[in-house]
């Protein structure tokens, strides 16, 4: 969720360290900081809202240094204002943090009958005054860092550094991501390995648990009693350059526009053009013997999961159930034998799904996960990982990253049906063809961008709005419904289109806008039925369909986007386009953050 940079260098750190924030502002956030070593001592620089207000709070208030930290914040505990923006000091100490201390408030009354005097609202100052306090008591840093680590509760990342020590920087994780960087001469720490892209391409993980040491020379790493460890150091193929706009006005935008190529890579890695149908991986586990496949996520990871719930019980007749993460384990679900869960996360680093996925392996059951990071704490976790081939995301309303998740999951309910032998070859090798047709019906969608920007007008101008799907479909309704919520914050709400009259309808005037997603098919006539309805209250229909769906409505829509005509099951990966675009227009055109809404984040890393 916040963001965590360090360095000890061999030139001046604040430059390197404000290129690091940059490439963090995706994770979301409300202040920055940065502090670095001067003279035998720590000088600070913060500032509440966007990097620029930091950028400028430095060139008023220039500060040198070549070992330094960095943070981008969003908040938790404290409001999101200057005082409480990190890095956080004493002294001796000065540290950044993400996560959340679980029992900040014991050891601050703790610390507090010592005399140490708090300055901010932060679970995190607790952190400082502790290592503080120890060092005090003549501890060497690594000994107070390694004391400290033993009475903290929660999940944690941390970077630390010390007046007077321009050599030593320590880090440490607990349930939040932290990567180690190797350079020449210069060591890093960062959220992840797009932070550090503009360093270095040699990083390594630390593993839960795992405390880290770091001069100019390399890095020590230990756990919680004590013992070295030995970590692989991997090179990653994050690039700065992956992270770039071109030519788009918002990275939504970008990543909107690259679905036709992130989806085709991602169904490249599963499709076999030879045999022209879908090959899994092999699996530590037979497919055929899964009694029950739980499928758990976070936000629209949830709603991939919800689709997949269609495909895997229609297609390979395979019981599912879906759960949101934040829920599941809080509930003791009973999971049965033979029983496998599927995690679903962009980051694989979410809280929430990472403390499901622990839960169910506590109870037995085979870990699949479907990242967009390989190297994840989740994927690490996992028996079976299935890749998702998006590339980084930065916009934090996911777009890219939940049409490749679609497509994996596509793949693995034909994978399953053929295990189980529930999906005939003759069946198995039409879905194989929809699937491939995707990438270039996706490119057709693209093409009605400015019809869609045109209704999105009238979107922006209504308080409530209500998106309607069936089947399949259903979940695309709150999908769509989210990400208008997220970027524009207009109130939107997703239904079951035949659960309308069951409340909802009650809403419905001429300032209501209706989108429905339908397309023809089965369900045609009973969404028409239903968007009947709305039309004779005055609602105002928007309907996303194909040619014959379109034609079907007749004059019911006030606008109407034709959309190719697909076999069903692909229609919710080739329906995201249209919801993401509309709700991309619509947020231009009230001028919000797009890019980093209000109050949200990319990763989510605490509960």
């Amino acid at each position: 969720m916040c963001g965590i940079i360090g360095i000890i260098g061999t030139k001046p750190v604040v430059p390197l360290l404000l290129d690091g924030l940059k490439r963090l502002e995706y994770r979301g956030y409300d202040s920055a900081g940065i502090a670095t070593l001067v003279d035998g001592g720590l000088e600070r620089r913060r500032a509440q809202g966007k990097l620029v207000n930091l950028q400028n709070r430095v060139e008023e208030e220039p500060i040198s240094g070549m070992t330094g930290i960095g943070h981008t914040r969003w908040a938790t505990h404290g409001r999101p204002n200057e005082t409480n923006a990190h890095p956080h000091a004493s002294d001796k100490v000065s540290l950044v943090h993400n996560g959340i201390i679980e029992n900040f408030q014991e050891l601050r009354a703790e610390l507090d009958a010592k005399g140490q005097v708090f300055q901010t609202e932060t679970d995190t100052e607790v952190v400082v005054h502790l290592i503080t306090n120890y060092l005090n008591d003549g501890l060497s840093p690594e000994e107070a860092v390694h004391t400290t680590l033993k009475r903290l509760e929660g999940a944690f990342a941390l970077a630390i550094v010390f007046a007077g020590r321009e050599d030593l920087m320590i880090g440490a994780r607990r349930g939040s991501p932290l990567a180690v960087g190797y350079g020449d001469g210069e060591m890093y720490l960062g959220s992840d390995a797009l932070s550090l892209s503009h360093l270095t391409d040699q990083i390594c993980y630390l593993e839960e648990g795992d405390w880290v040491v770091l001069d100019n020379n390399g890095a020590t790493i230990r756990d919680l009693a004590g013992n070295l460890l030995n970590r692989e150091v991997v090179q990653t193929a994050v690039s700065g350059a992956m992270i770039g706009k071109g030519q788009y006005r918002h990275f939504m935008q970008k990543e909107i526009y690259e679905q036709p190529a992130v989806v085709g890579d991602t169904l490249h890695t599963f499709f076999n053009p030879l045999a022209r149908s879908i090959q899994l991986p092999d699996f530590p586990f037979d497919l055929a013997n899964i009694s029950r496949l739980t499928i758990v996520g976070c936000g629209t990871a949830s709603l991939a999961g919800m689709v997949a719930k269609y495909w895997l019980e229609q297609e390979a007749r395979q019981l599912v159930e879906v759960d949101i993460a934040s829920e599941f384990r809080y509930r003791e679900a009973p999971l049965p034998d033979n029983g496998v869960s599927l995690f679903i996360s962009q980051s694989g680093e979410t809280i929430d799904t990472l403390a499901a996925l622990r839960y169910a392996k506590e109870q037995g059951q085979k870990i699949i996960s479907v990242v967009n990071v390989p190297e994840s704490t989740i994927a690490r976790e996992s028996d079976m990982v299935l890749p998702t081939l998006a590339g980084p995301e930065i916009g934090v309303a996911s777009t890219k990253a939940f049409t490749t998740q679609l497509t994996v999951l596509a793949c693995l309910a034909i994978g399953i049906g053929r295990a189980k032998g529930t999906i005939t070859p003759e069946r198995e090798a039409e879905l194989s063809s929809a699937l491939t047709e995707i990438p270039s019906r996706i490119t057709e969608i693209l093409n009605t961008d400015e019809i869609i920007r045109k209704i999105s007008a009238d979107v922006s101008e209504a308080r409530d709005v209500l998106y309607l799907g069936r089947g399949n479909l259903y979940p695309m309704a709150m999908e769509g419904a989210l990400k208008l919520k997220e970027i524009s914050y207009i109130h939107a709400e997703g239904y079951a289109a035949g659960e309308m009259k069951h409340g909802p309808i009650a809403l419905i005037d001429e300032n209501v806008p209706v989108i429905a997603c339908a397309p023809s098919g089965p369900m045609m006539e009973k969404t028409i039925s239903n968007l009947q309805e709305v039309h004779a209250r005055g609602g105002q229909i928007i309907l996303f369909s194909d040619e014959e769906g379109v034609a079907r409505a007749g004059d019911i829509a006030k606008h109407s986007v034709v959309l190719p005509k697909v076999d069903p099951f692909v229609a919710p990966i080739l329906y995201a386009l249209p919801i993401q675009l509309l709700a991309y227009h619509t947020a231009v055109l009230k001028g919000t953050d797009v890019d980093q809404p209000r109050n949200l984040a990319k990763s989510v890393t605490v509960e």
